[in-house]
């Protein structure tokens, strides 16, 4: 990523190319086990973020840019009983850095919007959390809710708290003068883990959990038994997540992109004979 970055800082400028700032403001969600929707906005929290943008041409651009957002999400919010009852939740904030690579369809030099794709790699960090039954806030991971690291359970591994992730996304752009565009902006980031809510497999035997870890871990484990006729922990090996599907997360809202200069634009509308012409001076 450093060679890329520094390839485009001396890269030279060309009839069409400019750099541009984006600014990014809108939500923040997460596909996993504790959302009911794969797209919506129930549970969703503040994102925002800020990058460069350079356009080699009027169709093709690389961007780098920093976000910050929430995600979270709860069972009290499931359709299905048996979800509910499982009562488990979680929250945790997210820092990407990425590389992307972006395609507009029509050239905004012509016209006054188009659609645009994009795709590229991002490094991403998380710590998932929850809040037992006073209200304190619990870190989740050094728990091993699901065995992850403890000795009896060798094929489950501790997760990383940073990981890459591919980002995909699109969405419409709108010229609304020389210098500013902006993006209605849909991103998704395709996860390499199923633990961004810490929940993936299946229960451990609780007498193991309790031993290494504690009363707080079995607690946050299974929190059914805290709902009024809640059942107690289920037996080792009940279904606790969706193993076989990864996490998602995604940003949604809207970018603002400015121009540093339209140096591009100028020569386009001059080689169409479009400039406005300069006023007479008497």
């Amino acid at each position: 990523m450093k060679r890329v970055l520094l390839a485009l800082l001396f890269f030279p400028v060309a009839s069409q190319a400019q750099w541009n700032v984006n600014i990014f403001g809108g939500f923040s969600n997460y596909i996993g086990e504790l959302q009911a929707a794969p797209y919506t906005t129930a549970q969703a929290h503040l994102a925002f973020g800020a990058g460069l943008q350079y356009d080699f041409t009027a169709h093709f651009s690389l961007l780098t840019n920093i976000n910050y957002g929430k995600v979270g999400g709860s069972d009290a919010f499931a359709q299905q009983a048996d979800v509910r009852a499982r009562n488990l939740s979680f929250e945790t904030s997210i820092g990407e850095s990425n590389l992307l690579a972006e395609y507009n369809l029509i050239d905004l030099r012509k016209h006054q919007f188009t659609p645009y794709i994009y795709a590229g790699i991002a490094v991403y960090h998380f710590n998932p959390y929850a809040f037992d039954s006073l209200g304190h806030k619990v870190y989740l991971r050094p728990l091993s809710t699901e065995g992850e690291g403890l000795p009896q359970y060798p094929n489950v591994h501790p997760y990383a708290l940073t990981q890459l992730a591919i980002p995909i996304g699109g969405g419409i752009k709108f010229r609304i003068s020389d210098q500013v565009v902006l993006a209605y902006d849909i991103g998704l980031r395709k996860l390499f883990t199923d633990y961004l809510d810490d929940v993936s497999g299946h229960y451990i035997d609780q007498n193991i959990l309790f031993a290494a870890r504690g009363g707080e871990a079995v607690q946050m484990a299974y929190r059914g038994n805290q709902l009024e006729g809640g059942a107690g922990y289920p037996p080792a090996g009940t279904r606790r997540g969706s193993p076989k599907s990864k996490d998602w997360y995604y940003f949604s809202g809207i970018r603002v992109i400015i121009a540093f200069n339209t140096r591009g634009i100028e020569l386009h509308r001059r080689s169409r004979g479009i400039l406005d012409c300069p006023k007479n001076v008497y």
